[in-house]
């Protein structure tokens, strides 16, 4: 079954849908969206990274996420802000990446398929690292869901209960870089914030609760990667693209015809 190519983009984008789900819902709430977009412009320069020291793609982009976050809290820590910090990142990781993957030797290849994803050619080695990506991000949710929801609702109530804010940050950051990582595949650098903030968006128009809200969020991206890909092959559009198209058609309709949750 693995042999046909759709199915194996079917697979690819559930499997990323089902991780950006949930977690963007920590991003909407703990307004990272620009943090997330810095990682994802990012991720081209972690591209450059494994093509010089001839690494998995999935190893430089993890690593270069990494160390956006890691520059991200040296720079606010010095007095910059943190929007001017981000901008800086974003922009100027973006275009290093670039310039980066030009002076590579002996690579002649399209950025295309880095910066909006190629996951009709995914291969089964692609699937088994987004698949394992998209179950460490959902069983570490899981098991720190109570601590990480406390901590981005009330840092006080928080440190009241005995919770360290800094560390749940942390793992949020550390799960952001690892989404980056495997979704770079499916949508590509510059379209994996959307999939992470557009069906949290849409399913708070659904959520009553914090958990109703994750499991929206993660159904309704699995809809608009299916959606999308269905798309892609009738009008013969970029299946990345339509996939974010597929999933900001379901938010118009949502803010349309649902009324917000109480």
């Amino acid at each position: 079954m693995l042999d046909d190519f759709l199915v194996r983009a079917a697979l690819a984008g559930v499997g990323t849908a089902l991780a950006a789900g949930a977690l963007g819902c920590f991003v909407i709430w703990r307004r990272m969206a620009y943090f997330g977009d810095a990682m994802a412009h990012a991720a081209v320069l972690g591209v450059a990274l494994s093509l010089a020291f001839s690494m998995s793609i999935f190893a430089g982009v993890i690593i270069t996420a990494l160390g956006m976050a890691v520059l991200f809290l040296v720079f606010t820590g010095k007095g910059q802000s943190a929007d001017a910090t981000l901008g800086v990142l974003a922009h100027g990781g973006l275009a290093l990446g670039l310039v980066a993957i030009a002076l590579v030797p002996g690579q002649n290849l399209s950025l295309d398929a880095y910066l909006f994803g190629d996951v009709l050619n995914v291969s089964r080695g692609d699937l088994a690292v987004i698949w394992g990506g998209s179950l460490i991000v959902g069983g570490v949710l899981w098991w720190n869901w109570s601590g990480l929801l406390t901590a981005t609702l009330s840092p006080d109530l928080a440190y009241a209960a005995g919770i360290d804010p800094r560390r749940k940050e942390l793992i949020i950051t550390l799960l952001l870089a690892l989404v980056v990582a495997v979704a770079i595949k499916v949508v590509g650098a510059l379209l994996i914030t959307a999939l992470l903030i557009i069906p949290a968006a849409t399913a708070r128009r659904f959520g009553r609760t914090p958990e109703l809200m994750a499991i929206a969020a993660s159904t309704i991206g699995v809809l608009a990667a299916l959606g999308g890909l269905q798309g892609a092959l009738i009008f013969d559009t970029p299946v990345g693209p339509s996939m974010v198209v597929a999933a900001t058609l379901m938010f118009a309709a949502a803010m349309l015809f649902r009324r917000p949750a109480a």
